[in-house]
C-alpha cells in the first residue's frame, strides 16, 4: 500500500488526474519520486487521444498537434508551462536573489510568453506529422519526467522552501523510469535512441542554466527541464523518422 500511495501522489502532485484517496499518512515527496517518470504515461495517451481524435474528424495535421498539447496541458494543469515561464522570465533578474523572486511571482512577463509561444509552436509543428504518435508520446513523457528525477538527485536546491527542497533525493529513484523508458525506445529503434539523447541534452541545458544562474533547482526549474525536454525529443522523433 506505502508504494500504491506514492504512486498516488505523484499523480497528484504532477498531474490533475484523479488518484482516488490516501488513507493514512501522506508519503514524503521524496518517496514518491520513482513514479514520477510513470505519471507521463496517462498523460501521453490523452495526448494521443487528442492527436487522433483530431484526425478523425479531418482537421489538419497542425490543429491537430495543437490539439494534443491542449489536452495533456489540461491534463496536467498546465504545471510544467508555468515553471518554463517562471524561469523564463528570471533570466532578466538582476541577481540570484532577485531571479528567486520574480520566479515566485504569478504574473507572466515577455520573456515567459515568448518561451511558451516558441515552445508551443514546436511541439504542435512536431506532433503534427508524428509517425507512430502513440509510443512516441509515451516515450517523450517518460524520459522528460525522468529528467526531473535526475535533476533532483543532482542539483541542490535553491531555496529551502518548495517541491525543489522536499522532492530532493538520490539513490535508485530513476530507476523505475529508466527501464520504462528504454523499453518504449525498443519499439522505435535508433529513432527513440536519439530521442533520448536529445531530452538528455535539453534538460541538461535548463540544469547548467538553473546552476549558473540561481544556485540550484527549483519546482519551476523542473518544469523547464520536463517541458523543454519532452519538446526535444518530439523534434528528434519527427527528424528521425
Amino acid at each position: 500500500m506505502s508504494r500504491l500511495d506514492e504512486a498516488r501522489l505523484a499523480l497528484m502532485l504532477l498531474t490533475r488526474l484523479p488518484a482516488g484517496q490516501i488513507k493514512g499518512d501522506v508519503p514524503d515527496i521524496a518517496a514518491a519520486r520513482w513514479a514520477f517518470a510513470l505519471t507521463g504515461l496517462p498523460v501521453a495517451l490523452i495526448g494521443w487521444g487528442a492527436l487522433s481524435g483530431g484526425a478523425a474528424l479531418g482537421l489538419a495535421p497542425l490543429p491537430c498537434g495543437f490539439a494534443a498539447l491542449a489536452a495533456m496541458a489540461l491534463a496536467t494543469g498546465g504545471l510544467h508551462h508555468d515553471g518554463l515561464a517562471d524561469m523564463a522570465d528570471a533570466a532578466g533578474g538582476r541577481d540570484r536573489a532577485h531571479r528567486l523572486e520574480i520566479m515566485r511571482d504569478s504574473r507572466v512577463g515577455s520573456f515567459g510568453v515568448l518561451a511558451l509561444v516558441m515552445v508551443c509552436g514546436l511541439g504542435a509543428s512536431a506532433l503534427s506529422t508524428m509517425p507512430r504518435a502513440g509510443v512516441a508520446l509515451m516515450l517523450a513523457a517518460v524520459i522528460s519526467r525522468l529528467a526531473m528525477v535526475l535533476v533532483l538527485a543532482l542539483l541542490p536546491p535553491a531555496r529551502a522552501g518548495g517541491l525543489g527542497a522536499s522532492a530532493q533525493g538520490g539513490g535508485s529513484a530513476w530507476l523505475p523510469g529508466a527501464a520504462l523508458a528504454l523499453l518504449l525506445a525498443l519499439p522505435l529503434g535508433w529513432a527513440g535512441l536519439i530521442a533520448i539523447a536529445a531530452a538528455t541534452a535539453a534538460a541538461t541545458l535548463v540544469a547548467w542554466r538553473a546552476r549558473t544562474t540561481l544556485g540550484g533547482q527549483t519546482g519551476d526549474v523542473l518544469g523547464a527541464v520536463q517541458i523543454c525536454s519532452e519538446t526535444a525529443a518530439w523534434l528528434a522523433l519527427n527528424a528521425a523518422f
